[in-house]
């Protein structure tokens, strides 16, 4: 049994599952959006879950947290809850991307593009193709405009979108020439449920290995891209941006 959560997006999915052969079923999934914030939610709504089903947290597998690319404030939420709880429980964490996750819920056979927002007309994109319960990743995960995701739909004629990203960009995108029967419905944010499908927990985790683990940057937060902030002295952290 395991905790998984997702907070790359204003939602929270938090999701109390075991695991069954090479699947798992949900205990209990639970969904906070706004005017929730996550902040005030986490770490409290996991210890309310857990009472709820007469579980410990030193008693679960580990836990499994969504990693983005997504909010950037959300994203350092909610794995900074996980750390705390998996160091002061002794637990073991699992990073799974968030936008995996979403593809998790598309059509198995083509190439889905999991889109999420990153800012104003930005977007994140994951490619990825549906294999039963895993997914395979077709190419990085990026960030690029809307008229950027057109345009690389245009070249994959078989791909289909989905995603968060489609509640407030949709039409943006069937302006710039993708059909609509392309942009499919749902879901309007990562699942914990199907997260924890894809989450493998490590044989053994040092606590350096753990608090090294970050979220999915793709770019630069605003503050690093603002000229009137410029970078502290030392190296740059593009360490924590992935790119492989």
């Amino acid at each position: 049994m395991f905790l998984a959560l997702d907070t790359s997006t204003l939602t929270l999915s938090l999701a109390l599952v075991e695991r069954v052969g090479d699947d798992v079923r949900t205990l209990e999934h639970l969904v906070a959006g706004p005017p929730q914030k996550q902040s005030e939610l986490l770490p409290g709504v996991i210890g309310e879950l857990l009472a709820r089903h007469g579980v410990k947290l030193a008693e679960l597998e580990g836990l499994a947290v969504g990693l983005g690319p997504g909010s950037f404030t959300g994203l350092r939420i909610g794995l900074a809850a996980v750390k705390a709880l998996a160091y002061a429980a002794r637990l073991k964490v699992a990073g799974v991307s968030s936008l995996a996750a979403v593809a998790l819920e598309g059509p198995e056979g083509p190439p889905l593009f999991c889109l999420a927002v990153a800012r104003k007309d930005d977007l994140y994109l994951g490619a990825y193709r549906r294999r039963g319960r895993s997914v395979e990743a077709l190419e990085p995960e990026t960030a690029m405009s809307p008229e950027e995701v057109a345009a690389k739909m245009a070249a994959e004629p078989e791909a289909l979108a989905l995603g968060p990203a489609l509640t407030d960009y949709r039409a943006a995108l069937e302006s710039a020439g993708v059909a609509s029967h392309r942009l499919l419905s749902g879901p309007a944010f990562p699942s914990a449920v199907e997260l924890a499908r894809l989450a493998r927990f490590p044989e053994e985790q040092p606590l350096e290995v753990l608090f090294s683990l970050e979220p999915h940057y793709v770019r630069p937060s605003e503050p690093e891209r603002n000229p009137k902030f410029p970078p502290l002295p030392g190296p740059a952290p593009t360490a924590r941006l992935k790119d492989d």
